[in-house]
């Protein structure tokens, strides 16, 4: 049986939704805090146990009968995530699991300026001594891309500071991806890096927005500071600012310019350009969620 944490929220639901075309659904079960909100999956045969990352024991009763366990990575930052997630991987090896898969990221490291990539490399690092077989799926950033493109559409310019090469994914991608390693007849193991098939920068999210719209979209670099002070004067916190700050010093940094192959082969296909994303989000009128 294939176990999924975080089965209502939208990746990893989405990656539910892709486990459920390709095995049957008694093989698929879901381990979420509020089993009300996957009546639907219940509905389709799927099974639905309570449990939350701050519980083990209901965890374990979640995790029965697993061969494989895909974690989702915790966003609750009123908690030790680290913590959350060691509680979840032991919890996935005391029920018995065979193989424990990770959302992680790209980039995943100790030694970056972004904070979540420290989470995760601490979280790969419990991994790797679980005694279990694992795999992190090093997904791209993914999401809305108006926080990381700012009020583009109103101005006509993207304005914000200095970024460097990464990748930008489209969370279905990933969705799919997750599903087509779940059910590979072979196992990757350890680190999956999920990425487009070359890195883009902001310059490029401006052409592309130039592309789509018809009209010119500049890409302007501010001051990091400047960037600051002017984000807390549109009312962002400043540590909301500073930890947003922290991404686009990892991609100067060069934490995220490495490509991969393995999504693309993953999907049989060439994964969603990030002009295939924009056109999408502007023709929904979507153009407002963080990245992940």
């Amino acid at each position: 049986m294939i176990i999924v944490t975080g089965a209502t929220g939208a990746l990893n639901g989405a990656t539910v939704d892709q486990l459920l075309k390709r095995v049957p659904p008694h093989h698929i079960g879901v381990s979420v805090r509020d089993p009300a909100r996957a009546q639907h999956l219940a509905d389709r045969g799927v099974r639905v146990r309570q449990a939350s990352y701050d519980d083990p024991e209901a965890l374990r009763r979640s995790f029965a009968d697993a061969d494989q366990v895909l974690l989702v990575s915790s966003s609750d930052q009123s908690s030790d995530v680290v913590a959350q997630h060691d509680r979840a991987i032991d919890a996935a090896v005391d029920a018995g699991a065979h193989r424990i898969l990770y959302t992680s990221a790209h980039g995943t490291a100790f030694d970056t300026p972004y904070p979540p990539l420290r989470i995760h490399a601490a979280t790969e690092q419990h991994l790797a001594e679980s005694g279990v077989a694992w795999t992190a799926l090093r997904n791209g950033f993914y999401g809305d891309p108006s926080q990381l493109l700012g009020a583009w559409q109103e101005t006509g310019v993207i304005a914000m500071p200095a970024d460097g090469p990464f990748s930008w994914v489209d969370r279905r991608d990933a969705a799919e991806a997750a599903a087509a390693i779940l059910t590979a007849d072979t196992p990757l193991d350890g680190p999956v890096d999920l990425t487009l098939p070359e890195p883009v920068t902001l310059a490029d999210f401006a052409a592309s927005a130039s592309e789509i719209t018809g009209r010119k979209i500049e890409r302007v670099v501010v001051d990091d500071e400047t960037w600051v002070r002017d984000a807390m004067n549109n009312g962002i916190p400043e540590e909301v600012a500073r930890f947003t700050l922290s991404m686009f010093q990892a991609t100067r940094s060069g934490h995220f310019a490495n490509s991969d192959p393995t999504l693309t082969r993953l999907l049989g296909r060439r994964p969603r350009s990030i002009t295939d994303q924009l056109r999408e989000r502007i023709a929904d009128g979507q153009v407002s969620d963080p990245p992940r």
